[in-house]
C-alpha cells in the first residue's frame, strides 16, 4: 500500500498533479508509521509465526516490500520535501532493512531441508527482491544528484551497483517464474495480482537507470557509460512494456473466461505499484532521452494507476470496516 500509494504520488508531482501528490504523501506518512506498529506488534506477540513467514518460499519475498516502502518514501521526501534527515533515515533504514531480508531470506532458502517443487514455491512476489534492489538505486540515485561531494561519487556507484544488481536478479528469477509460466498447470487462483510485478520490476529498473543517465552529467564515472546505461534502460522498458498485453490477456482469462471471483483483497495494492512506475518511469525515461513521441503513455498509465489505487483504496477501508462490525458483533454486552 505505501508503494503504491508513494509512487502515484510521484508520478502525480511529475505530471503536473501537486494537490493530489502531496495528498498522498500525508497519508502515505501516516500509512507507514502504522503498518509498522502493526508488524512490530505481530513481531513481539506472534514470533515464530512472524519468522516463519519469513522463511517461506511464498510468504518470505513479501517482507522486502518493506525494503522498497521505506525507498519510496525516502523518494518522495527528496521531490516533495526539504527534509535532508528524514530522507537520508529513510536511506539508512532502507539499507538496513534489505541487507537483513536479502541475506535472511535467501540463505534460508537454500539450507532449508524441505523445500516446495517449483511450482508451488515461486511467484511474481518474488520479484519484490529486484523491486527492493532498485528502489534503494532510484533513492540513492535521486540522493546524488542533490548532494556534493565526496558523497555525490559514492552514492551514483553505488546507485549503479545495485540497478546491474537489480537486473541480474530479475533475469534469474523471471527464468524461473516464466518456466513455471509455461510448463506447469496454471489455475486462476495462481494469478495473484502480484504477478504484475513482472512488469513492475522493469518499470522500476527503466526509472532508476533513467535517473543514472540524468546524473551522468555531473558523474564522470557514469558519463564514461553512458552509451551503456541507455541501451539497458531502453531495454529494461521495452520488457516491462511487453509484459502489459500479456497481464492484461491473463487477466480476461481469469475474470470473464474462468469467471474468478473480483473481490478486495490486499495483494491487489501489488498491482496499483507497477501501474504508477510504469508512468513514472516512462516518464523519466522520456525526459532522459528526449524521447518526446512517448508523451501520451505517462499520462493515460497514471491515470489507470489512480483509478487502481482509488479502488484498492475503497476496497481497503470497506475490508477494514467489516473486521470492526464483526468483532464489535463478536463482543459481549456490557452489563451495568
Amino acid at each position: 500500500m505505501v508503494m503504491a500509494t508513494g509512487i502515484v504520488s510521484i508520478g502525480s508531482h511529475m505530471l503536473g498533479l501537486p494537490g493530489i501528490a502531496r495528498g498522498l504523501f500525508a497519508l502515505n506518512l501516516a500509512v507507514y508509521g502504522l503498518l509498522w506498529l502493526l508488524n512490530l506488534a505481530r513481531l513481539l506477540w506472534y514470533r515464530r509465526a512472524f519468522f516463519r513467514d519469513m522463511v517461506d518460499h511464498l510468504r518470505g519475498p513479501g517482507f522486502f516490500t518493506a525494503v522498497a516502502a521505506t525507498s519510496v518514501l525516502g523518494s518522495q521526501f527528496v521531490i516533495l520535501a526539504d527534509s535532508v534527515r528524514s530522507r537520508l533515515a529513510l536511506w539508512w533504514v532502507a539499507m538496513a532493512l534489505w541487507l537483513a531480508l536479502t541475506y535472511t531470506i535467501f540463505t534460508a532458502f537454500t539450507i532449508k531441508e524441505r523445500k516446495p517443487p517449483l511450482d508451488q514455491g515461486i511467484s511474481g512476489g518474488w520479484l519484490l527482491a529486484v523491486v527492493a534492489t532498485q528502489s534503494l538505486a532510484v533513492l540513492s540515485a535521486l540522493l546524488a544528484a542533490r548532494v556534493g561531494q565526496p558523497y555525490k561519487l559514492e552514492l551514483n556507484f553505488f546507485a549503479l551497483s545495485m540497478w546491474l544488481w537489480g537486473g541480474m536478479l530479475y533475469i534469474w528469477m523471471m527464468s524461473l517464474i516464466f518456466y513455471r509460466y509455461t510448463f506447469f498447470p496454471f489455475q486462476p487462483g495462481d494469478l495473484a495480482p502480484p504477478y504484475w510485478i513482472n512488469m513492475g520490476a522493469m518499470a522500476i529498473s527503466t526509472l532508476a537507470g533513467s535517473l543514472l543517465i540524468v546524473n551522468a552529467v555531473e558523474a564522470p564515472l557514469l558519463l564514461s557509460l553512458r552509451p551503456f546505461l541507455k541501451g539497458f534502460t531502453i531495454l529494461y522498458w521495452a520488457r516491462g512494456t511487453w509484459w502489459i498485453p500479456m497481464l492484461l490477456a491473463l487477466g480476461i482469462w481469469r475474470y470473464v473466461y474462468k469467471r474468478f471471483p473480483l473481490k478486495y483483497d490486499p495483494l491487489y495494492w501489488g498491482a496499483v505499484f507497477p501501474l504508477g512506475m510504469y508512468a513514472t518511469g516512462t516518464h523519466e525515461l522520456m525526459l532522459a532521452m528526449g524521447f518526446d513521441f512517448l508523451a501520451p503513455l505517462p499520462r493515460f498509465f497514471l491515470y489507470v494507476a489512480l483509478a487502481a489505487w482509488f479502488a484498492a483504496f475503497i476496497g481497503a477501508l470497506r475490508s477494514a470496516l467489516g473486521v470492526l462490525l464483526a468483532v464489535r458483533r463478536a463482543s459481549p454486552p456490557l452489563t451495568p
